[in-house]
């Protein structure tokens, strides 16, 4: 549940609180609320929705990885549990919150979808650049924004990059243990619901608004909605979508891949230029990215093509998954090249044969995150796209605009189930194969 808001785009967080805390939204109406939510106040709720989710998975991942013997050693000395929260938890988490802090000011710096929906007259340089270029077809004032928007994602990124953990890895000696202490685990509990219960907040007013015959006015259960969405070519675009999400991911693995295997397994003079060229990716915003391809590739013939589409989706996105390929190709036996020159095999056919089994698993997971974000990003294919190619997502915010919101609603709740299906499916696929693995062996 912590990661469902990482399925749908950042405009419809916005949206959500619109729907609850709007002038005539739900909770507003329901509890009598006089409080605005347009505004700086706003912009920050919903960024803390839309960004927590990432947190959450950067953190949890490393904390999985922490040894608990140093807490058993603290426990038999008799230090106090707070001591050992301060003396042992936050030094190892000292460097990954580091990560974590930059990686969500860039992510908030560099979004509209939030701002544009709850911002009011609150104005950043995000959506200011979104206007100028949209809006206006101003693309010398765009780029001017674009340059402004860069400067602090580049810093983040390169102050992220230099303070890596230099520390050597090793492999857990002791998962940590649980907590038997019925107050904590009460109190953790009564956490993880409150959390539960903010991260659906957003999400639950688009089952019902879907489904409504005039919001705010009107709720009465009508499939009407979804004809009136299909009608306004909701169906054709969200085909888009699919087809450019299939195309990134296809691709996006292969590149991820192919790169990864260069700077990790076929070390070079070039292997740490490919390797810092494709972490760079992460620090380039994605409407910066797209502005940048409006002025590279226009008049080219895949301008205004599903091609342009995925070709930016694919260097937006391509950090991550390259990553989780790298790691996993650095941690097989680098001796394996070796062992297969002596004995006259192909370096194709050990890829083929070796590799990509050994890292199907992580293939699996690139897949996955090159689909879903392509479902739906609202920032770098915002200035790409024509009435032919739109992908669904673009269609919230003009839904929005034209206070079709019922309809705008729909159009989540289909990126939604998309993007849970298909991590559904490929989370059945990873188990399966796993549980086969340990049958087998």
């Amino acid at each position: 549940i912590f990661v469902l808001p990482m399925l749908i785009p950042s405009i419809s967080h916005g949206m959500g609180l619109v729907i609850l805390l709007g002038n005539n939204g739900l909770l507003t109406s329901l509890l009598g609320l006089k409080q605005s939510i347009y505004g700086l106040g706003g912009i920050v709720l919903g960024s803390i929705l839309y960004a927590f989710p990432v947190a959450y998975l950067m953190l949890s991942d490393v904390i999985r990885y922490e040894d608990g013997s140093a807490y058993e050693a603290a426990r038999v000395l008799g230090i106090p549990k707070f001591r050992q929260f301060t003396a042992i938890m936050l030094p190892f988490l000292k460097k990954p919150l580091i990560s974590v802090v930059f990686a969500v000011f860039t992510l908030i710096i560099t979004d509209y979808g939030v701002p544009i929906m709850v911002g009011g007259k609150y104005k950043t340089i995000a959506t200011v650049m979104y206007q100028e270029v949209i809006g206006q077809l101003n693309f010398d004032k765009g780029a001017v924004f674009g340059t402004l928007l860069l400067i602090p994602a580049v810093i983040a990124f390169i102050f992220d990059l230099t303070n890596k953990d230099r520390g050597n890895s090793t492999f857990v000696t002791k998962p940590c243990e649980k907590s038997s202490n019925k107050v904590v685990n009460g109190g953790a509990l009564i956490l993880c619901i409150l959390v539960v219960i903010l991260t659906l907040l957003p999400l639950v007013p688009f089952g019902l608004l879907a489904f409504a015959a005039d919001y705010p006015r009107d709720l009465t259960f009508t499939l009407d909605n979804l004809q009136k969405a299909f009608n306004l070519r909701a169906g054709e675009y969200y085909l888009n979508s699919v087809v450019i999400a299939l195309i990134t991911a296809t691709v996006g693995v292969i590149i991820s891949f192919m790169t990864a295997y260069l700077s990790a397994r076929m070390k070079s003079k070039t292997s740490k230029f490919l390797h810092l060229s494709a972490m760079t990716s992460a620090a380039i915003p994605g409407m910066v990215l797209g502005l940048s391809y409006v002025l590279v590739f226009n008049k080219t013939p895949i301008y205004g093509t599903i091609i342009i589409l995925a070709l930016v989706n694919v260097i937006h996105f391509i950090a991550s998954p390259y990553l989780m390929i790298y790691n996993s190709l650095s941690k097989i036996n680098e001796n394996l090249e070796d062992v297969a020159h002596t004995m006259g095999i192909k370096r194709a056919f050990l890829v083929r044969d070796v590799l990509v089994p050994q890292c199907k698993f992580t293939l699996f997971e690139m897949f996955a995150y090159f689909f879903v974000n392509c479902m739906m990003t609202i920032s770098a294919v915002s200035f790409l796209s024509t009435t032919a190619n739109k992908p669904v997502s673009l269609m919230i915010n003009q839904f929005e605009a034209q206070m079709q919101l019922e309809c705008a609603a729909v159009v989540s709740l289909m990126i939604l189930f998309t993007n849970l299906l298909i991590k559904g499916v490929f989370h059945l696929i990873k188990t399966r194969g796993k549980s086969a693995i340990a049958v087998n062996k």
